[in-house]
């Protein structure tokens, strides 16, 4: 069963996009921090940290894992422009620690004809899932930043961003 679909469409929001050049200005390239966060729409990162356009690199994808494709790209931010700290943000409630990989997987299978040649990411825990996700970026020699990785727990009930230590 799929939740039902609610928000702007892609004519609202291009809508919307007329009107960015208004207040348009352009932003250095580079910054300092790395966001890696799940794509959930109640997680607002850029509010959450206060960030404004260009002050961080945002990598977002479901779970917030940990992908070679989030890996080649901080790679790419650090060694290409100018990342020196990388922050991993999970939450409560998050729709991958309720996924299971098999019967995701099958789940495709049986509605396109194809099993997926990717992992869907599920885990049960997301605190435990940022403590691996924060050792194995300590292990990847292509991400020096990664030893220092900081990983954190958002609560979606209340706004509240935690620590997880490794």
């Amino acid at each position: 069963m799929n939740p039902i679909s609610t928000g702007p469409s892609v004519g609202d929001v291009l809508a919307n996009a007329e009107g960015y050049t208004a207040d348009f200005a352009p932003v250095e390239l580079g910054a300092r921090l790395a966001v890696v966060a799940c794509m959930d729409n109640r997680l607002d990162v850029t509010r959450l940290l206060g960030l404004a356009n260009g002050d961080a690199f945002v990598i977002r994808n479901a779970g917030g894992i940990l992908t070679d494709d989030v890996r080649r790209s901080l790679a790419i931010a650090q060694h290409a422009l100018g990342v020196s700290e990388i922050m991993l943000i999970h939450h409560t409630d998050c729709g991958m620690s309720h996924l299971d990989d098999q019967a995701f997987a099958d789940r495709l299978a049986a509605e396109t004809g194809q099993r997926p040649t990717w992992r869907p990411g599920g885990f049960t825990d997301p605190a435990q899932d940022l403590r691996e996700e924060m050792a194995a970026l300590a292990a990847d020699p292509h991400i020096p930043a990664g030893a220092e990785a900081r990983g954190f727990l958002y609560d979606v009930e209340d706004g509240t961003l935690t620590e997880v230590t490794r």
